[in-house]
């Protein structure tokens, strides 16, 4: 037999972990939007879209959909009139498996790439999108840095996650769900139970949407969250400030 071995399940919060990460996304590309609309009982699709809602006047302007998965967000947006779109992800297979929902001679890029080394000019686009992917970014703080590199002044960046809750209440919610439901019916629908037991655990290791909206001010945001409803997902909007040189320095506790 030829090929290299497979890569073992990625460690939530491992600073080594994007090889593994990568791989796992790879794996469960060709089913992951029927286990998203699973397991949020087809919710994920209305918090998509208050989270297109929350770019506002940027939303029509040029967008970059980071970890971008296999395109939900760049779809919707090319739907609603953008400019254009860069759709960044760094697992190939996701981004493939998204390419059917873009009609022919859309504006958009799609490129295979890491958060942390975007492809993009500085100040090239007007709004960020992220959907449920910056748990997955090693170094979080370089991933939040060049989404300020890329914004211009003014522009927006909205965050979509599962942060690790703050209150006793939210976290026995949404432990008892992510333990209990997640990796079972996860594992069920794509064949790959261990991928669902990390995405719980990335939720464990990742910032609290306090945390995380800290982390923007730090660099150069004004930034303010929500949650969403049920409370397991939030959203978080960071309006880009004048520009300032960012120092891109890790903070001694980042998830």
């Amino acid at each position: 037999m030829s090929g290299a071995p497979p890569l073992p399940p990625p460690v939530a919060g491992a600073p080594d972990r994007a090889p593994q990460v990568r791989a796992m996304f790879d794996r469960i590309a060709p089913r992951y939007d029927l286990a998203n609309r699973v397991l949020s009982l087809g919710l994920d699709r209305w918090w998509r879209r208050q989270a297109l809602a929350a770019l506002k006047e940027c939303a029509r302007g040029d967008v970059l959909d980071l970890c971008a998965g296999t395109l939900d967000f760049t779809a919707a947006l090319v739907a609603g009139g953008a400019r254009s779109v860069h759709a960044v992800d760094f697992s190939q297979e996701m981004l493939d498996a998204g390419r059917a929902k873009l009609p022919p001679g859309a504006e958009v890029t799609i490129t295979a790439a890491d958060a942390r080394a975007l492809p993009l000019l500085d100040q090239s686009v007007d709004g960020v999108v992220c959907g449920f992917g910056l748990r997955n970014v090693p170094e979080l703080h370089r991933a939040v840095a060049e989404c300020a590199r890329v914004l211009r002044p003014g522009g927006r960046l909205v965050v979509l996650d599962f942060f690790q809750p703050d209150g006793a209440v939210g976290r026995l919610l949404q432990g008892t769900y992510n333990r209990l439901v997640v990796p079972t019916v996860g594992g069920l629908v794509t064949g790959f139970r261990d991928a669902y037991a990390y995405l719980t655990d990335s939720i464990d290791a990742f910032a609290t949407r306090a945390e995380f909206e800290e982390m923007l001010t730090r660099f150069g945001f004004v930034a303010r969250g929500r949650d969403m409803f049920p409370p397991v997902a939030s959203l978080v909007v960071g309006i880009r400030q004048e520009a300032t040189i960012v120092q891109v320095q890790a903070p001694e506790d980042e998830p």
